[in-house]
């Protein structure tokens, strides 16, 4: 796979079980590309512990005053400094490529898990938390790969390198043979605390944002209510609980790095005191002790790959657990789509509550709980958070339906929906079945207002269609956000709409022309809108009452605001004494009634 060629056609199914496992998943996925980065990363590291060699031959050349053996070392280290240099570009051509592809294959993966589990995500992982697998955690995941080729020719170079000394002088040959090993090792003790306190930072910069992304998404009602410092200092102690880690993983970092820059230190020094020992007894030549000398100071670049393969896994560790743990998410009532991928229609029916949504009309649904208004309506789209009987559509279950039909037969626009960066035309530009036109739902969203906006805000554009929207709709008010995102719903024309508080940020009279609008644009299709609202409740086809998670009433709403107790203290908002007050003046009535039937009898 060329960066060329990404996305990938298909990521494949990751093995999440663990952090390592992941690893290893992605590892073996870009097999032929980790050994392309091998083969590269085989012929630098050669190339430059070569050098020394000819170094060697150039110097027992000068010695020996031979012109021929002179020539010779100079065209070796002309053919081993063109093998550095070919070696080098493409070994970093190929791993910055190893890196580049596995990261997208990441995030392709939690791009179409988010997708799978829709809503259902932030209900179980936080949304900062998202935010860091797929960002940071994706780049470090990527590091481990991209370095693991380079690890693995290095190793392959200094163990050749070792091999090479011991034939080529035996007696230094094994100093170097014994030492070498054990620098490699030395900082192992060190691995397992370095380890836990990238750890300990990763944490502490995962929380940190979450507190940020969250702050940002509630910014416009924090300054509503004076919260932002409190929430800013929240922020400022935990980056500052950050920082504090990140210093203490640094400093451990740190040492290692000091121990693998000190001990090839001493194996020079040992080296060149027994080398020139050995030289004075004449047991080696002048260029064999600098060829063996050269040797080990050039072996201290390969050697760094060791510290860095161990901080890549150190860091990635962690963030291939949490990657691995958004991946393993299961939907609670996934059945892999055991029926055909058809679009049933028919009535909506959801055994838990007994609620029942007729096809063709529009359906009000209130309920005085708002956590399990969103459930119910995550539920009727087929995409639950939470284990349940399935919801019917035209006696189908939407949980044994492939997740594309039966997300086409229902959707779902929850309370707070998001509109994605770009124009109005890209933003209109969803699946849908064609019928509904994007100016006849604009129109029934009573978008007028807000195309104007979109214009005068815009520089270039004098058709609204083009003008862009900034990110999740920032530079729009909370009611033409919310418009925007029903006309977009809208224009999908599915089986069945539901519509989760669909003008909670609107005033009254443009909340009653929506009602009307969309009781219009959605004739002869099944509608079903969470509301409290009177304005769209009286334009309902029928409205249900909820309590305690079960349909307890079914009527118009005026005449449910007159017989039923409940839903008026919902609808109309009234506290328990004017509810007191209600039940003690019907009372009233009633005995005036049978007082009046009595004096007549």
């Amino acid at each position: 796979m060329q960066i060329q060629d990404l996305p990938y056609p298909d990521p494949g199914v990751p093995d999440a079980r663990s952090g390592p496992r992941f690893l290893w998943w992605l590892f073996r996925n870009q097999l032929g590309g980790q050994l392309k980065s091998l083969a590269w990363g085989l012929l630098h590291f050669a190339s430059v512990a070569a050098l020394p060699f000819c170094v060697g031959v150039a110097v027992q050349a000068v010695v020996d005053r031979s012109g021929t053996g002179l020539a010779l070392a100079g065209g070796l280290l002309a053919l081993a400094c063109v093998g550095n240099a070919v070696g080098d570009t493409f070994l970093h051509r190929t791993a910055i490529t190893n890196w580049i592809t596995a990261a997208a294959r990441v995030q392709q993966l939690l791009a179409r898990k988010a997708a799978h589990l829709g809503s259902a995500l932030t209900r179980r992982v936080a949304a900062g938390e998202v935010v860091a697998v797929s960002t940071g955690d994706v780049e470090k995941i990527g590091w481990f790969v991209e370095a693991l080729s380079r690890f693995t020719a290095a190793l392959v170079t200094i163990v050749l390198v070792c091999v090479g000394l011991l034939v080529y002088q035996p007696a230094l040959g094994v100093v170097v043979a014994v030492g070498l090993p054990a620098l490699a090792l030395a900082v192992l003790p060190l691995l397992p605390r370095a380890t836990r306190r990238a750890d300990t930072q990763r944490e502490k910069a995962g929380r940190a944002t979450e507190l940020a992304s969250d702050t940002v998404a509630g910014l416009r009602v924090l300054r509503g209510i004076g919260g932002e410092e409190l929430f800013l200092d929240r922020y400022r102690s935990a980056s500052q609980e950050v920082r504090h880690a990140a210093v203490r993983s640094a400093r451990m970092w740190s040492l290692i790095s000091a121990i693998q820059v000190l001990l090839p230190g001493l194996l020079l020094i040992a080296v060149v005191w027994y080398g020139v020992g050995l030289a004075r007894e004449g047991r080696i030549t002048v260029g064999e002790l600098v060829t063996v000398y050269s040797s080990v100071m050039v072996l201290t670049y390969p050697l760094r790959h060791f510290e860095e393969i161990a901080m890549a896994y150190s860091f990635s560790r962690p963030s291939a657990k949490r990657a691995a743990g958004v991946l393993s998410l299961q939907r609670p009532t996934d059945t892999a789509g055991s029926r055909a991928a058809d679009v049933p229609s028919g009535d909506l029916y959801d055994p838990q509550t007994g609620l029942l949504v007729p096809a063709g009309l529009l359906t009000a649904v209130v309920c005085g709980d708002p956590d399990a208004a969103g459930l119910l309506a995550e539920r009727l789209g087929g995409h639950p958070s939470q284990e349940g009987t399935s919801v019917l559509l035209g006696g189908v279950p939407l949980d044994e339906l492939p997740l594309d039909s039966a997300r086409t037969a229902v959707l779902v626009q929850d309370k707070d929906p998001v509109l994605l960066s770009g124009t109005l035309r890209e933003l209109l530009d969803v699946p849908a079945s064609g019928v509904v036109r994007p100016e006849a739902a604009l129109a029934a969203a009573q978008c007028d207002d807000v195309l104007a906006a979109l214009v005068q805000g815009s520089l270039d554009a004098t058709d609204p269609m083009d003008a862009r929207i900034t990110e999740r709709g920032r530079s729009l008010s909370g009611g033409q956000r919310q418009r925007l995102a029903l006309a977009r719903s809208l224009i999908t024309d599915p089986e069945a709409l539901v519509l989760d508080e669909p003008t909670s940020a609107v005033d009254s009279h443009t909340e009653a022309r929506i009602a009307q609008g969309v009781r219009e644009l959605r004739a002869g299709r099944t509608t079903v809108v969470f509301t409290s609202s009177p304005l769209l409740l009286d334009r309902a086809d029928r409205v249900v009452f909820l309590h305690d998670g079960e349909a307890v009433a079914v009527g118009a709403h005026r005449e449910l605001v007159r017989t039923e107790p409940r839903y008026r203290a919902v609808v109309t908002r009234e506290t328990d004494d004017e509810a007191a007050l209600n039940r003690s003046v019907a009372v009233n009535d009633v005995l005036q009634e049978l007082e009046e039937i009595e004096e007549k009898a």
